[in-house]
């Protein structure tokens, strides 16, 4: 298969492609590879696990200040299963990719404050301005808050 068929299967049938460069780099075919392609995969896959442990921080906070602050008792049980859901997913993801806590920590605030201003539109109740969960990411993710 040529440089320029592989670039065009790429556009055409991504899982035929995927096969096509697996079997390539197993084989050392380097010359044969799509690099212009794989490399562009391989970044979006560093910045799709950011997105995902973006979202799931925010989500996690969303339902610590619910449970914490929105005075709806028969939703708690449910809150609290999504909250121990999000707390175990993160944990999957910081596992497989450890370097990853750092930037956890760099969006922690930005997060929190997203989640603020979305319960701050669905629910009328006294949420605190600042973060009044553990900055401690161990913490944060595995105590009942």
């Amino acid at each position: 298969m040529t440089q320029t068929t592989s670039k065009i299967l790429y556009d055409s049938d991504f899982a035929l492609w995927v096969e096509e460069t697996v079997s390539k780099l197993k084989a050392r075919e380097l010359e044969r590879a799509d690099w212009e392609n794989l490399i562009e995969e391989v970044e979006s896959l560093g910045k799709r696990d950011k997105r995902e442990l973006k979202s799931r921080l925010i989500t996690l906070f969303e339902h610590l200040l619910k449970r914490k602050y929105v005075p709806l008792p028969d939703f708690y049980r449910g809150w609290e299963v999504t909250i121990k859901g999000t707390q175990s997913k993160l944990k999957d993801i910081l596992a497989d990719s450890p370097s990853l806590c750092g930037f956890l920590e760099t969006i922690y605030l930005d997060c929190y404050q997203e989640a603020l201003e979305n319960m701050q539109i669905e629910y009328d109740a006294n949420f605190p301005d600042v973060c009044p969960f553990p900055t401690n990411v161990d913490v944060l993710l595995t105590d009942k808050l």
